[in-house]
């Protein structure tokens, strides 16, 4: 009998690739989608009833109740959050209900409904703040820096709050920076791929960005979502650090950008302090050492061909326009 899984946030990035992934494996899916449904309607009904659309929302707990009545779902994978840090200065109430509240929802929809199902909770890196270690592992003092941040910390300790009180097998994926195409524009690193694209093909004259120094652990979000479904497969369930262990600076990256397409990108790219964050962390810096050792999880995707992956996908959407 084929698995069912649940998604939250389907149309975004993680939710894409990782509907690929189960559909790959044989799964059926149900995906909640957000305000901006991309493609994933049109891809449901192209799916032969292997994907389905289901209404929900996270700040609605009748809806979530409704949701996971209809899917009976085996696995749960929430992706389904307000994603944007520097955002979350602005809307951090909304912040707070979706990424914080909505968690604890779902959590009582799965258990008082589906207390046999398996959930994956997409964390964040941002958790940890400016922490002292580095790199920063599943041990790592949470120290959030922003109001994502903050409801990130939650949901992360209130999944193992329901973990260890009710046996259910629920599990966090504590994530580094993971990037792809599909990444939205509001995000330094498409920021900078759309950027060089339109400079290089005579749509713009520069790119304005904030903090150039402040340093990631980038990888591909197509390898990410692997970890997250091995997480699920596991009988017991835990918290991994889901990292690349590299870490690079924005500058590197706009480096790596604009030297592929034969720029200079202290010529183009600019520095403006009303985009710095009003609390940045300078570092994120991960060790997925137990994910490699517990899941048999290896990124494969390294930092140049990341980058050069990007830049050729804008530079392909972008080429219509010029």
């Amino acid at each position: 009998m084929r698995k069912r899984a649940l998604i939250t946030g389907v149309a975004g990035q993680d939710g894409t690739y990782l509907t690929e992934l189960l559909l790959g494996k044989g799964y059926e899916v149900f995906g909640i989608t957000g305000p901006d449904s991309g493609d994933f309607l049109q891809r449901a009904e192209d799916s032969g009833g292997a994907l389905h659309s289901v209404t929900a929302d996270l700040t609605d707990m009748e809806s979530l109740l409704a949701a996971v009545e209809v899917a009976r779902p085996d696995e749960v994978y929430n992706f389904a959050a307000q994603s944007s840090v520097g955002n979350s200065w602005s809307e951090a109430i909304a912040t707070t209900d979706v990424n914080a509240m909505g968690v604890l929802r779902i959590l009582e929809a799965i258990r008082q409904l589906a207390p046999e199902a398996r959930l994956f909770q997409a964390s964040s890196a941002e958790m940890f703040g400016n922490a002292a270690e580095m790199p920063q592992s599943e041990t790592t003092r949470l120290h959030p820096q922003s109001p994502y941040a903050a409801s990130k910390a939650y949901a992360f300790q209130v999944v193992g709050s329901y973990r260890d009180s009710y046996g259910m097998h629920v599990s966090n994926g504590i994530m580094f920076n993971h990037e792809s195409p599909l990444r939205g524009l509001q995000f330094v690193t498409r920021k900078i791929t759309d950027g060089v694209a339109r400079i290089k093909l005579g749509l713009a004259d520069e790119l304005v960005l904030g903090n150039l120094d402040a340093q990631r652990d980038w990888g591909f979000a197509g390898d990410y979502v692997e970890a997250m479904w091995l997480m699920l497969q596991q009988q017991r369930p835990d918290d991994y650090v889901i990292a690349s262990g590299e870490v690079h600076t924005v500058r590197e990256f706009c480096a790596a950008a604009f030297t592929y397409l034969g720029l200079d990108y202290e010529r183009y790219v600019r520095s403006d302090p009303r985009f710095v964050r009003p609390v940045d962390v300078h570092v994120f810096y991960g060790d997925a050492s137990k994910a490699r050792e517990v899941l048999g999880w290896e990124p494969r995707v390294r930092f140049a061909e990341l980058v050069h992956m990007m830049v050729d996908a804008d530079m392909e959407r972008l080429s219509a326009k010029a």
